[in-house]
């Protein structure tokens, strides 16, 4: 009975995560229609079969999140793991800013950064307003918001994809002597190391990311619960500061989408040279065309739309060539709704 009613109250905590989404996202498309029309563009409409397809990839989601807390992959507490207190101070925020960002997608406007914000020393393919948010990833805003309006923009699933990767990692991590070292490639806001800490609280952690704002952000939700700190690095994740063959594990979050093809394959090479021998790199990042024709309408609206300038090309690179290329072997592929893993093993 009460794994009956923890998973009903699970159930139900997701169904609202879902309804908000579509609520605001539903909402907000119809203010912009008074406040800031735009002309007739070139995106497609979503047909009916898709949408019935996309909610049963949903429903299949919950059901695996749910199974893998249940078997005791990660604790049941993770499920209802949702920053309320963020929540409730930047959601106004986010729902303030919104004007801004139909302003920058209106006109255009891929590289708007305000006067405070410093873009010096970072590669071109990073100053952008990704997403159209306000100063990219460079904003103290930008880090502030970013949780809620991923999760918002999947419906309340963003958490429960990036939990998919614990189950590999974990499988992996119980069979290292020792204490074994993980690091998260593009660690951004530090959800996805909080999760693994709470999954493997034996771990070492460390983090790399590229925007300071973002790792003070990090900082600050991994020091809210007891628990060993990661160690948080500003480190550009092509060149990244470990000595070779250092962790037990590597993995990255939603990070390949949003790079060039090259800088992919640089990034891939570089997890292989930190990674130990008989190490992982687990990935996950957004589906591609080929596993789901269906979503192909989604997939050709989404760089325009939420400006992603790379995501046309990711959306048909061989992932799994590129990790065979820097060494990797025996990779392991699957989907979960709007979501793609590589489980990457080096010999």
């Amino acid at each position: 009975m009460p794994d009956t009613l923890t998973k009903l109250a699970y159930q139900t905590f997701q169904q609202s995560k879902q309804a908000f989404g579509f609520t605001h996202k539903t909402l907000a498309n119809r203010l912009r229609e008074v406040i800031s029309p735009v002309a007739p563009d070139s995106t497609s409409d979503i047909p009916a079969p898709t949408l019935a397809i996309l909610k049963q990839r949903l429903d299949e989601l919950t059901e695996v999140d749910w199974q893998d807390a249940a078997a005791g992959v990660y604790p049941t507490s993770l499920l209802f793991d949702n920053p309320w207190d963020d929540f409730f101070k930047y959601y106004p925020m986010v729902v303030m800013d919104t004007p801004s960002v139909w302003d920058r997608s209106k006109n255009k406007q891929y590289q708007d950064f305000g006067a405070d914000v410093s873009t010096d020393g970072y590669p071109d393919y990073y100053v952008q307003n990704f997403h159209h948010q306000t100063d990219g990833y460079l904003g103290e805003m930008s880090a502030n918001l970013y949780d809620l309006q991923v999760e918002i923009l999947f419906n309340g699933s963003a958490d429960p994809m990036r939990r998919r990767i614990l189950a590999p990692l974990k499988h992996h991590i119980e069979r290292v002597v020792g204490t074994p070292k993980v690091l998260d490639v593009a660690c951004g806001t530090g959800r996805t190391l909080k999760m693994i800490r709470d999954t493997l609280p034996q771990t070492s952690l460390h983090g790399v990311d590229l925007s300071p704002t973002y790792l003070r952000k990090a900082n600050d939700l991994l020091s809210r619960e007891p628990g060993t700190l990661p160690q948080l690095i500003h480190a550009n994740a092509e060149a990244l500061p470990y000595l070779d063959n250092y962790f037990d594990a590597t993995v990255s979050v939603f990070l390949f989408h949003e790079l060039p093809g090259e800088v992919r394959q640089t990034v891939i090479n570089e997890a292989y040279r930190v990674t130990k021998s008989g190490g992982v790199f687990v990935i996950c990042d957004s589906i591609q065309k080929l596993d789901t024709p269906e979503f192909a309408p989604m997939m050709e609206n989404f760089p325009s739309v939420f400006h992603e300038p790379y995501y046309r090309h990711y959306s048909t690179d061989d992932m799994t060539a590129r990790l065979e290329s820097a060494g990797f072997s025996d990779v392991e592929v699957s989907n979960h709704f709007m979501s793609k893993y590589w489980v990457a093993k080096k010999a």
